[in-house]
């Protein structure tokens, strides 16, 4: 039996830790709520993993001053959306037969993952099992939590922000912590949710503080570069950690809008100071890297020296490190022009060096992104290579056209986006593959359809070294080719046959949408929804799928949380009323998450 005072101090820990988390859930009950939402709370599943748990230690290398969130008078910056026409009766009908069928489908999906998976990371669309590859945080649940406010499912919502106060990001099955993953998902998701939210639910803030400063320890190095992939309990338990030797542009660059939105909401400049102290870094060097205004894929965080590699892309690896560039701009209100310029370099040498018109059976007037690699002797070698990760290039460039008011870049956007809706309606199941490889036009104005041409960059591309010499045994050669390697018309290899439910060509149709008004742009969402649907759906949820060079393609056990948290949310809001999360009023990070715009 416990003393007498070891039982009333028991008692009243007891009592306190009971009030503490009463008061949480009286202040989440915003909304007049039927008693049965709590008889059907679903239960998380019992976790088998052991939980690493963070430990604070001192600062081994603290900063002597804080950079401040910038003060300046801003520059003003144009409005971004279209000045919408009020709609006909018809078009009101169809938007909201398709708005409600993507709504049916994230409810599909939400339905799956708490049966199944609740406050797990991701659900198996097909075994039904759970997966925790995001720190065992509930990623999907977390990520998610913006979507189902943006979709008005409010008892959803309060029952996930009930759910939210029993995760613990001080513990974890990961030793090791992605810290550019978990920063876009779930520092970006509780950011969002409380900006959505009008900032009444308390608890998310107080949440993401909790997150951010543990993200913070990452950034404790000699040169205040953060490490990406960061063993989080040993810290600097030894000894002081520093900056790694190969880091991906990504990783490094793509933080700055969580970490400056969490400034801007607490008041605490040390998240924006370690951020803007990485933008510095990248400003400097910019323009010394062997293609000028371009990143490479890998950079030495360790040594700050930007301008080693030679490959350069705006797909994986690199892209949200571009994508950020307007964007801070926005979330900063035009406070500073080092992102306005910063931009400003590296699209320029995008369009020079990347962005290519392929030969296409229609001789569409359209853009692919690809990659160049320069050689030891200063020849740039160009990779006609597309990725469904670049599809997000043609909504940045739009955006960047009206911002920085750059209006031929408009149709630069609009040739991009065509590029990925010509990839996925060229394929079979009506969806894009991850990688790709297409054959480049010479001359992007002399680009005429020539079925011998393309057989003949078939053979060029692919089997140059092995095949015949002779023109027509290499057509003949190639014909038999495109019939084994199951290749539609334009594409000259498909690297990576899958479709892993990915949004970013949505993401582009829609901020096209948002910003030029053209109604077409959401026929094509909706096709791209209706394939989806066809190849995705499971009795549980949806999946990533096999092959989408096939009309009935195998389905993969996995649903990445960016399936709720991005794809789903923009087919949403393209279909939703424009003033549904304004792009006037917010800016999205990566992973699709509303970050409110300051006034």
């Amino acid at each position: 039996m416990l003393p007498f005072g070891r039982r009333r101090a028991a008692v009243f820990f007891i009592v306190v830790s009971g009030l503490l988390i009463f008061s949480q859930l009286v202040r989440l009950d915003q909304w007049d709520l039927s008693s049965s939402l709590w008889q059907t709370e679903p239960q998380a599943p019992e976790r088998a993993e052991p939980r690493i748990h963070f430990q604070t230690f001192p600062e081994v290398y603290p900063v002597s001053s804080l950079i401040q969130l910038p003060t300046s008078t801003p520059s003003p910056i144009p409005k971004i959306q279209h000045d919408f026409e009020p709609e006909t009766a018809s078009q009101s009908k169809e938007r909201l037969k398709r708005l409600g069928a993507v709504k049916k489908a994230f409810l599909h999906s939400w339905k799956g993952y708490k049966a199944h998976a609740w406050l797990q990371d991701e659900v198996g669309p097909l075994s039904g099992e759970y997966k925790n590859d995001f720190g065992g945080w509930g990623a999907t649940l977390v990520d998610s939590l913006d979507t189902l406010y943006i979709m008005g499912l409010h008892e959803e919502f309060v029952r996930s922000l009930r759910a939210l106060i029993t995760i613990d990001f001080s513990a974890s099955n990961l030793a090791t912590l992605n810290v550019f993953e978990t920063t876009i998902r779930y520092l970006g998701g509780l950011l969002s949710a409380y900006d959505l939210s009008g900032g009444q639910y308390s608890l998310l803030l107080d949440k993401a503080r909790q997150l951010g400063d543990i993200l913070y320890g990452a950034f404790d190095t000699p040169n205040r570069m953060p490490l990406a992939r960061w063993d989080w309990a040993a810290g600097q338990r030894y000894h002081g950690q520093t900056a790694q030797s190969h880091i991906l542009a990504a990783e490094l660059g793509s933080l700055s809008l969580e970490f400056t939105r969490l400034s801007q909401l607490t008041g605490e400049p040390k998240y924006y100071d370690a951020v803007q102290r990485i933008t510095d870094a990248l400003a400097e060097q910019q323009n010394d890297t062997h293609i000028p205004g371009l990143w490479p894929v890998a950079l030495n965080a360790k040594k700050l020296r930007f301008t080693e590699d030679r490959s350069f892309t705006l797909g994986g690896m690199a892209d949200s490190l571009y994508e950020y560039l307007p964007k801070e701009h926005l979330l900063l209100g035009g406070t500073t022009q080092q992102y306005a310029q910063m931009y400003e370099f590296a699209i320029e040498a995008a369009k020079e060096h990347l962005f290519f018109r392929p030969l296409t059976p229609g001789n569409q007037d359209i853009l692919i992104s690809g990659s160049v690699r320069k050689s030891s002797f200063g020849a740039l070698k160009q990779d006609p290579q597309g990725q469904h990760l670049t599809c997000f290039v043609g909504g940045m460039v739009a955006l960047g056209a009206k911002i920085f008011s750059r209006p031929e870049e408009l149709t630069t956007a609009r040739q991009l986006v065509d590029g990925c809706i010509w990839a996925y309606e060229s394929m079979p199941s009506g969806i894009m593959p991850e990688t790709f490889r297409v054959m480049p036009c010479k001359d992007p104005h002399d680009c005429e359809w020539s079925r011998e041409a393309w057989l003949k960059g078939i053979f060029d591309m692919n089997h140059k070294a092995a095949g015949p010499k002779d023109d027509e045994n290499k057509v003949a050669f190639a014909e038999n080719w495109v019939v084994q390697a199951k290749l539609s018309q334009g594409f000259t290899e498909v690297m990576d046959k899958r479709y892993i439910l990915r949004p970013e060509a949505i993401e582009s149709i829609f901020i096209l949408y948002r910003i030029t008004g053209d109604r077409r742009l959401q026929d094509k969402a909706w096709q791209m929804f209706q394939a989806i649907e066809k190849a995705a759906r499971t009795p549980i949820s949806y999946a990533a799928i096999a092959d989408v060079t096939v009309n009935d393609p195998e389905r993969l056990d996995t649903c990445e949380s960016f399936w709720t948290a991005e794809t789903l949310k923009y087919f949403f809001l393209i279909f939703s009323e424009p003033s549904i999360v304004s792009l006037d009023e917010f800016v999205f990070n990566t992973e699709a998450h509303p970050f409110r715009r300051p006034a």
